[in-house]
């Protein structure tokens, strides 16, 4: 059941994911929260998704697997001065709390990266009062487009599928939320999806060149060449990819992602 979390916590990491609001990355989830609403934000990260949906609901509860990966959302809920969140480190697998706690139960590029998705989504449910809503996001990867279609692009996919299904993940998790909600129980899902596009110049600097890093620097660069997945010449190479693709003037992006919201029962 164990899955090794594929990106790490590198700050050029950290940079895409700081990136992340409740309004780029749970625009569908922002209708249905009312202002008494206790939510459940699991794997919190930096916790600037969790701040936006602090600001919509009653109280958050941000929960990570560890107090270090927790540690980031806290700083960044002291530093907007919020008072209306708690911290709890807790496994999605097992939550630590009891039935029926929380009105929403909320996970943004969480499932790509557990070892049962099904059994995540069992205990998000369990948590969730009735008439509650379950919420989750993820990317799918086998579904990114781009041009110019460069050589080391497709090589950095093809990398990345490879590390993160060695380290025991799904990530293609995108097209299989509905699924994995109907083999978990739930019978009332809404399946949506959106997408992030980065097309301009300032989007592209921005986003290719934290990937050129990413793939030098990270924790999925150095899970690739202690596992033999790929060697320093390829990791330079995919990078070089990178910054090719940023400096192209038409180069385009499109990361499709997959939603769910499921009733709970």
């Amino acid at each position: 059941m164990d899955a090794v979390y594929t990106h790490g916590h590198h700050e050029s990491v950290l940079r895409s994911h700081r990136w992340r609001t409740a309004e780029n990355s749970a625009a569908y989830l922002l209708p249905h929260l009312k202002p008494h609403m206790k939510l459940l934000d699991v794997g919190s990260g930096p916790g600037t998704i969790t701040a936006g949906l602090a600001a919509r609901v009653g109280h958050v509860t941000a929960s990570e697997v560890s107090e270090d990966a927790l540690g980031l959302a806290r700083a960044e809920i002291a530093a907007r001065g919020l008072d209306n969140v708690d911290f709890a480190v807790t496994d999605v697998h097992a939550l630590d709390f009891p039935d029926d706690t929380f009105c929403v139960v909320h996970a943004h590029q969480v499932l790509q990266h557990v070892g049962d998705p099904v059994r995540a989504l069992r205990e998000m449910g369990r948590v969730t009062r009735p008439g509650g809503y379950v919420a989750v996001r993820d990317s799918d990867y086998g579904a990114f487009a781009w041009y110019p279609r460069l050589p080391a692009l497709d090589e950095w996919m093809a990398l990345y599928q490879r590390v993160a299904r060695g380290n025991g993940g799904e990530p293609d998790a995108g097209r299989r939320l509905l699924s994995w909600a109907r083999a978990a129980g739930f019978t009332d899902v809404t399946a949506t999806s959106s997408t992030w596009c980065f097309a301009t110049p300032q989007d592209r600097a921005w986003w290719g060149g934290m990937w050129a890093e990413r793939v030098l620097s990270s924790a999925m660069a150095e899970q690739a060449l202690a596992t033999g997945a790929a060697t320093e010449a390829d990791l330079r190479r995919i990078s070089e990819g990178w910054l090719e693709w940023t400096a192209a003037e038409d180069g385009w992006l499109s990361l499709l992602h997959g939603e769910i919201i499921c009733r709970a029962g």
